[in-house]
């Protein structure tokens, strides 16, 4: 059973601005608790796209819209292809694009997938279990140097050299085999006082190589670019991150498409005729309520960033 709790439903939804015979596209499906939402406004003229690299949800999200009035295509890939998949449905431009961007609860929960340092189940951290890279390979045959890169900038953890150096200290006696085996060296490697406080101490390498197994913010800035260039002119595109590594990627990406003229402040006259893509609908990211965080703690750390395509912006 494929259960998420859904963040920020009614927000995401209803920053899509939707109409009924609209397209839209859920770039990270999921069980389709955002796209339950959004179909529930569509006719039978508009359509929903659902992407997602994971089977248990794209077969637990076509279960939950199977009722949908509009029409319904469900896609396995990596959102970083949105603009083939587009154009292999034969779809020119869209109304509407969704991402959220934190990993689903079923993907957290079920240990045999390897992503949580609370269970101890074999190294695997891949969103789309048929990828080739596995956080197993990461930990045994990256190098040093190359680890503590990944566990500095994707996890910002501030031990990070510390932990790559216990990691490849442990291995050259015997291979990480699990979960539970790297937790328990990430926690030996950070300084006792420092342990005391704030989330498990595991928490920030497990992301920084979850990322790094995913390649997820490579693929989240070729993704949203390609989401802009897909928007009719009005079209929405709407993103729910967890941390500030994602927040940062689409910030800055919507202020620099929303900026216009990029022509040096002492020119007199614009030469570079560049004109505004995106419109910034929201000046301050929206947050969770209070009562949602107490519902589910996992949405204490999401943000929701919405642009809206201008008109005459050329991306």
């Amino acid at each position: 059973m494929f259960r998420h709790e859904t963040v920020l439903k009614k927000e995401a939804v209803e920053s899509l601005s939707i109409r009924p015979g609209g397209i839209y596209v859920d770039c990270t499906l999921g069980g389709a608790g955002h796209s339950s939402g959004i179909v529930e406004q569509l006719d039978p003229s508009g359509a929903l796209i659902g992407i997602d690299q994971d089977d248990n949800a794209l077969r637990a999200a076509a279960e939950r819209l199977k009722g949908a009035a509009c029409q319904v295509h469900l896609v396995k890939s990596n959102f970083r292809h949105l603009g083939r998949i587009l154009g292999e449905l034969g779809v020119d431009r869209v109304n509407g694009i969704l991402f959220d961007l934190g990993v689903s609860s079923p993907q957290l929960d079920e240990a045999e997938r390897g992503f949580s340092y609370q269970h101890d189940a074999p190294l695997d951290m891949r969103m789309d279990p048929e990828g080739e890279l596995t956080a197993h390979e990461i930990v045994n045959s990256w190098p040093l140097e190359k680890i503590a890169k990944i566990l500095r900038d994707y996890g910002e953890e501030r031990f990070a050299r510390r932990i790559a150096k216990k990691i490849v200290d442990q291995r050259m006696h015997k291979p990480i085999e699990t979960t539970g085996e790297l937790a328990d060296l990430i926690k030996e490697a950070i300084p006792a006082p420092a342990r005391r406080t704030g989330p498990h101490p595991a928490r920030r390498s497990f992301q920084g190589i979850r990322i790094a197994v995913n390649d997820e913010l490579n693929a989240f800035k070729d993704a949203l670019q390609q989401a802009v260039d897909a928007l009719k002119p009005g079209g929405r595109v709407s993103v729910i991150t967890f941390h500030s590594l994602e927040d940062r990627i689409c910030k800055r990406t919507f202020q620099e498409l929303a900026s216009g003229c990029i022509c040096p402040p002492d020119f007199p006259v614009c030469t570079c005729g560049r004109k505004p893509v995106v419109r910034v609908i929201t000046k301050k990211p929206v947050l969770p309520s209070p009562a949602e965080v107490d519902q589910n703690p996992r949405a204490r750390s999401a943000k929701l960033r919405v642009a809206e395509r201008t008109e005459e912006g050329q991306a």
